[in-house]
């Protein structure tokens, strides 16, 4: 969860709470660590990672960088995986004076005075696609990944100062020419945006359709 796909992850646990124990990872770098340390327990029945943004921060040097080793945990533990592209139009700064020189005349957002975002363009996005599409294709267990065309935050909407639909193309773009889709490994198009309530209810309906209704709950990441 990031402040931007908050309303999404909410309702996702609100659907799923009688039948999961649905725990909450915040994407700040070590929140994305520490899902995978747990799922590296084989402790879970399944992963939601709806918010990869911290993929952003390490591929362009902002401050929630993930490892080297982001989505290692699932491509080893074959555990069910709907992933997606929460908050990749955004890489963290802190105050503005803390930005790199390169990145000067860039789109910002000021979030707070302690943190800035600076969206992320088309050449940015199929990096990233391409980043994430390789190690999708390392997981073997079954993965389902969303690709929210209606924008990836809630700041990449219309008439948001995110919206920009020639990146967000740019990064599906990359990843459907990256992924060898097969039966067990799938890309799937919604034509809402990450919040929306349609988009939510897919996850949740694919989730359901992955691991099974529980009669007693279990423990899913998100």
């Amino acid at each position: 969860m990031f402040g931007v796909t908050t309303p999404a992850v909410q309702k996702i646990t609100a659907d799923l709470r009688d039948e999961f124990e649905c725990l909450v990872f915040h994407a700040t770098g070590t929140g994305g660590q520490s899902m995978e340390k747990l799922v590296d327990s084989n402790l879970l029945a399944g992963v939601i990672d709806l918010t990869t943004t911290e993929v952003c921060d390490l591929l362009m040097g902002g401050v929630f960088p993930a490892t080297e080793d982001r989505f290692g945990a699932i491509i080893r533990s074959r555990i069910p995986y709907i992933g997606s592209v929460g908050a990749l139009d955004m890489v963290n700064f802190g105050k503005p004076e803390t930005i790199p020189e390169r990145y000067r005349q860039r789109k910002f957002h000021i979030h707070n005075p302690q943190v800035t975002l600076m969206r992320t363009t088309a050449e940015e996005n199929a990096r990233m696609g391409r980043w994430i599409g390789e190690r999708l294709n390392r997981m073997d267990g079954p993965v389902r990944f969303f690709l929210p065309e209606g924008g990836v935050s809630a700041l990449d909407a219309p008439g948001q100062p995110f919206w920009d639909p020639e990146a967000d193309a740019a990064l599906f773009r990359a990843l459907e020419q990256t992924v060898r889709a097969t039966g067990n490994r799938q890309l799937i198009r919604i034509r809402r945006n990450v919040n929306e309530p349609e988009f939510t209810s897919a996850i949740v309906s694919t989730l359901r359709n992955l691991v099974g209704r529980a009669g007693a709950r279990r423990r899913v990441a998100r």
